[in-house]
């Protein structure tokens, strides 16, 4: 009987350490559908950066300068007195707009308000989280942000359609210093 209770304990280790199966994924994404994705974003990208381009150079009031994030921008207002810029970890009070390209509001810094944002924390949309550290307390300045910087192939679910490349000006009211920035 002892036997016979050993022999089965055995045998259902065996059975029990089989390897875990794989499962199959439920949707394959082919390379040939993920290649043509790409393939449609880097040509509506080249086609609104043309856009912009072409603001820029007909705009003539205002010197644009380039982003390393791949926005462009000039300044309203600037403040050659004060070296700092928000550091990681800063608390930034600002205010902004949303614009299309033809300077039509989408929504006004009314309708957004006062903005207190810690720097590098994804509040904002992407280009504007990455390009409202290149200002100084009291700049304001005009940004042009291609679609994929703005709210991309998804929109805001709200008034601003996939795909759409915006203008946003931008004004920072206070930058509270993190310890560490001191």
């Amino acid at each position: 009987m002892k036997y016979l209770l050993y022999l089965s304990a055995l045998c259902l280790l065996f059975i029990s350490c089989e390897e875990p199966i794989a499962r199959k994924p439920v949707r394959v994404s082919t390379p040939k559908l993920v290649k043509s994705t790409v393939e449609r974003n880097k040509d509506l990208l080249e086609i609104e950066v043309k856009i912009i381009n072409r603001l820029v150079k007909k705009d003539t009031l205002h010197e644009y300068l380039p982003t390393a994030t791949g926005s462009w921008f000039y300044y309203e207002t600037k403040n050659d007195s004060l070296p700092y810029v928000p550091q990681e970890e800063d608390v930034v009070t600002l205010t902004y707009n949303i614009m299309t390209l033809t300077n039509d509001t989408i929504y006004s810094a009314k309708e957004i308000g006062i903005q207190r944002i810690k720097v590098n924390k994804p509040s904002l949309f992407k280009g504007l989280r990455h390009t409202f550290t290149l200002l100084k307390e009291g700049e304001k300045a005009t940004f042009l942000f291609p679609s994929s910087l703005a709210f991309g192939y998804h929109g805001d679910d709200n008034k601003i359609t996939p795909n759409t490349p915006i203008k946003s000006s931008v004004e920072i009211l206070n930058i509270e210093k993190h310890p560490t920035n001191k």
